[in-house]
């Protein structure tokens, strides 16, 4: 067995070193295996400077264990993996209280782990009340490298990006143990950015940013000039920042040039020409061609930044082949129309424990109406939602549902519909009228359990499989009204382009919430944002939404 460690190669490989001097991290014959499972087998890939890999698979193909198999928190069964010699990897933490003893500024400072190790020789050194010439000697070694390394501009590089990531200046001297959990991960993800290191690996990194941070993330990205590999579930965001696709698929790594829309689409035009025998070869080949113009002449109209912008130059036909991915058979099919009587609301305020969530909430949803719930208080969607679906009370105010309506309620915390001991197959037969076992298997095919998995007992499900369970029961309803509270949770992205694509052509009408940028903008066609001082009504695209500096103003009158 290899030992993995990137200073392994500097004995055994340094003709390859030699080579390849422009190759930032290097994966040779990479096997990695949990018991007899083997979750990498032959992976040779390489990663190059001045790129973004955004690193995709279905849930447990094993993105993060890539990421720890590069950063050596794994150790893989067989295989090397190297990056250039004096290069610094900085990898985002996933541990939420590892430095809890440290203030928010030396947590990000420590970051930089041999800068740190030279600021606290130096302090040592100072502190000695017997200073001598050899310390002198050495203080100025110290010096010196610590010039060279920017050390006197280390702490308001450290606060900048601090303050560009939300957290403000006030509570830099805070200990990390007085933070909540959303401030812990941006100073984390402070300290994987500080010192820009020539390697960075960011395992969902926008989990728990809010749009404007996310967004000085997408800017921050586009301009580094190292290696960054990115898992996320947030395609907005890899679309955004990422050159080139890493597929984990089958235990195989394929790396394909262009951004995760580029590799949806073009997989999936693969795949249905692949399925057309019919149609000439020449045919395909223009088609293909046509398909990258017009993805090129997309993302040059984009905001994307310049350096990200290249990466259309390296599309080639080539690196357009069928996916092998299983996606979800999603389908909401509404048993009856509509009427124009949808909902209304009046005047309705909602508050938890003293806290107002929004107030004065006026709504008539018109037909057709695909609306998104926007606040900076999550709670404040959840409470509506509660209201809406008859398991709370508002503070005051009043709602009515048209006639006509039947809704099918996706609640943020589904842990109560799992509290049993009953199989799945059992459990999805509470939600319907037709019990047969041929009728209720057709819906768990859709949500790609096996016959087998019929047989699993709910209370074991992980996130994922409860949340395609919940998603299976509200199909069975055929209702016209769709309630979603931050439905992308726990789905893997092949899960969430398939509810994105059903609810774009879905006929009914659906309120919903969500922190997916991608998910918004492609389904809703009107904004409601609550706050505590006043809701904002706009029909209008997302997109538009938040670029807007009179709707800026607005928003923060409500807060």
């Amino acid at each position: 067995m290899f030992r993995h460690c990137f200073g392994f190669l500097k004995y055994c490989t340094d003709f390859f070193l030699l080579k390849n001097t422009d190759i930032m991290i290097s994966v040779n014959n990479l096997e990695l295996q949990f018991g007899k499972r083997i979750l990498f087998q032959e992976v040779n890939i390489q990663f190059n400077p001045g790129n973004c890999y955004g690193i995709i698979g279905a849930n447990g193909a094993g993105k993060s264990s890539f990421l720890k198999l590069l950063s050596g928190e794994l150790q893989a069964n067989k295989g090397v993996i190297s990056q250039g010699q004096g290069e610094r990897m900085s990898v985002l933490s996933q541990d939420h209280f590892a430095f809890e003893q440290y203030t928010v500024l030396d947590t990000v400072l420590m970051g930089h782990s041999t800068l740190w190790k030279i600021m606290q020789e130096k302090n040592e050194l100072y502190a000695k009340e017997d200073f001598s010439e050899e310390d002198g000697i050495l203080a100025a070694e110290l010096e010196d490298k610590f010039a060279q390394m920017d050390g006197w501009n280390a702490e308001s590089d450290a606060a900048a990006l601090l303050s560009g990531l939300g957290i403000k200046e006030d509570i830099h001297y805070s200990l990390m143990s007085e933070l909540d959990g959303k401030q812990k991960v941006r100073v984390l993800l402070a300290r994987a950015l500080f010192g820009k290191p020539d390697n960075l690996l960011l395992d969902e990194p926008t989990n728990d940013l809010d749009l404007d941070t996310v967004s000085w993330l997408e800017n921050y990205l586009g301009t580094f000039e190292g290696t960054v590999l990115v898992v996320s579930h947030d395609r907005h965001f890899l679309d955004s920042v990422c050159t080139h696709t890493v597929d984990i698929d089958f235990g195989k790594l394929e790396l394909y040039a262009g951004n995760y829309s580029f590799w949806y689409e073009s997989s999936q035009l693969a795949l249905k020409q692949k399925l057309n025998q019919n149609k000439k070869a020449e045919e395909k080949k223009k088609e293909l061609e046509e398909f990258i113009r017009r993805f090129s002449a997309n993302v040059s109209k984009s905001k994307q930044t310049t350096s990200r912008k290249k990466m259309i130059e390296k599309l080639h036909i080539e690196d357009i082949k069928p996916s092998s991915r299983r996606y979800p058979g999603i389908i909401f099919t509404p048993e009856r129309e509509a009427g124009d009587q949808i909902l209304e609301i009046e005047n309705m305020t909602c508050s938890v424990e003293g806290q107002i969530l929004f107030s004065g909430l006026n709504l008539n949803v018109n037909k057709g109406d695909k609306v998104v719930f926007l606040s900076r208080d999550t709670k404040a969607m959840t409470a509506l939602f509660k209201v809406l679906n008859g398991e709370a009370e508002p503070d005051c105010g009043t709602f009515k549902w048209g006639q006509t309506i039947t809704t099918a309620y996706l609640p943020l915390d589904n842990s109560a519909f799992f509290d049993n001991e009953l199989n799945i197959m059992d459990w999805l037969a509470q939600f319907s009228s037709d019990t047969h076992e041929v009728y209720l298997r057709t819906f768990l095919g859709r949500m790609l359990f096996s016959t087998e998995d019929g047989n699993k007992k709910v209370k074991v499900l992980s996130g994922g499989e409860k949340m395609r369970c919940m998603i299976a029961k509200m199909m069975l309803c055929n209702a016209n009204c769709l309630i979603l509270d931050t439905p992308t949770n726990h789905l893997d992205l092949e899960s969430i382009q398939a509810f994105n694509n059903n609810l774009i052509t879905y006929k009914g009408n659906i309120l919903f919430a969500s922190h997916d940028h991608e998910f918004i903008q492609t389904t809703a066609n009107r904004i409601i944002e609550l706050g505590p001082k006043g809701c904002i009504d706009k029909m209008m695209e997302y997109d538009d939404y938040i670029s807007d500096e009179k709707i800026a103003a607005l928003r923060e009158s409500i807060y």
